[in-house]
């Protein structure tokens, strides 16, 4: 593949990637959000398989696939399955009192990008590369999915918060080492899987033990 092109489609997938990871942010339809992060997996999977096929590596190919199909259509396919089974119960399907507000969450969302490309800026100058200089896009995504995971109230906006994390991680691996073996992503893939399922499970337990996934309403019951 032409160096210039693949620099251009590398920057273009990861631009839609942290794009994403605001929107998740930005939006309070749990609905919404989940189709958001399915399109955050397809920017993943083109990651990898641009990373696949300029270096001539059919590896990565293979793992930009398993990608696609655990992280845009397993994945997200769990989490529609537990939001209709709250709606149908009566839950909410919207994130509606965030601990941080949406004009707050952006502005975060903003000054943790600038963190990550400052502490990502040695790691660039060390080995200049259109995946390297996308590094700081990976740590970006790591912060605003922590930045999610504690900020969020329902338990499905936490879950998605974790997958951000998860993809996050994954992007910046790819983009320091130019990809991962295939045998470390599928065993990766698959603790993911079976994480999701247990919070499934435990979600719907939720919302018929105590009638919804406030995690707030949940510590009141605790204390």
């Amino acid at each position: 593949m032409n160096t210039g092109i693949y620099g251009q489609l590398l920057d273009l997938a990861a631009g839609i990637f942290l794009l994403a990871a605001v929107l998740t942010l930005w939006r309070r339809d749990l609905a919404a959000i989940v189709r958001i992060f399915a399109a955050q997996g397809m920017a993943l999977a083109a990651i990898a398989l641009l990373l696949g096929l300029h270096e001539h590596r059919w590896d990565l190919v293979a793992v930009a696939a398993g990608i696609a199909v655990l992280r845009v259509g397993v994945l997200p396919h769990l989490m529609r399955r537990a939001l209709a089974a709250g709606a149908a119960a009566g839950g909410e399907t919207r994130e509606t009192q965030p601990l941080v507000n949406v004009a707050a969450s952006l502005l975060t969302a903003a000054a943790l990008t600038l963190l990550a490309y400052a502490a990502a800026r040695p790691l660039v100058r060390l080995a200049p590369s259109p995946a390297t200089r996308a590094l700081p896009v990976g740590i970006a995504v790591v912060l605003i999915g922590f930045f999610t995971l504690v900020t969020r109230r329902r338990a499905l906006s936490q879950v998605v918060g974790f997958l951000l994390l998860d993809n996050g991680i994954t992007a910046t691996a790819f983009l320091a080492t130019s990809g991962v073996p295939l045998i470390v992503e599928l065993g990766v893939s698959f603790d993911l899987l079976l994480a999701v399922l247990v919070l499934q499970i435990l979600t719907t337990r939720m919302r018929v033990a105590f009638g919804g996934t406030d995690i707030d309403d949940l510590r009141e019951l605790h204390d």
